[in-house]
């Protein structure tokens, strides 16, 4: 396999990276719930209020794997890194390019003293809860996901 090369994102990848969001979702089995537009991703990610950063992974010239991230607080612990997306194409999943994309975002984490990071991994997701599993996370049974929808 030739080099994979993980580097911060530039608005130039935010359409390849919105192909793999929408691949994940797929893999979800929820692509018909991504309603976000080029042009929001890239105002949200590159605009004058950017909310969002990401890492990605390039192979032979092409976007092949994302980690993207925001800031979260808690009034617990302050400032906490949110993962909201890791995505590699399937095609490429198992040549340790999510490790390096995961890596990457939890160095950028520690550089920038966040307190921590955090994320969601859906229950039936065996694949990814033993990837994290290899970084001792604390999964909490406790919390539940709720989230509104403002139309």
């Amino acid at each position: 396999m030739s080099e994979v090369i993980i580097r911060k994102a530039v608005q130039e990848d935010c359409a390849p990276m919105l192909g793999l969001i929408k691949e994940l979702a797929d893999y979800e089995k929820a692509l018909h719930e991504v309603t976000l537009t080029l042009e929001q991703f890239i105002e949200d990610g590159f605009g004058s209020s950017p909310v969002w950063g990401a890492f990605v992974a390039e192979y032979n010239g092409e976007i092949v794997g994302i980690s993207l991230y925001y800031d979260r607080y808690s009034t617990w612990k302050g400032r906490r890194l949110y993962l909201e997306d890791l995505v590699v194409t399937e095609k490429l999943r198992g040549k340790q390019i999510g490790k390096k994309l995961f890596e990457a975002t939890m160095e950028y984490g520690k550089s920038n003293q966040y307190s921590g990071m955090v994320f969601q991994v859906l229950n039936w997701n065996e694949p990814a809860i033993n990837f994290y599993k290899k970084y001792s996370p604390k999964f909490d049974d406790e919390w539940l996901n709720v989230s509104i929808e403002f139309k």
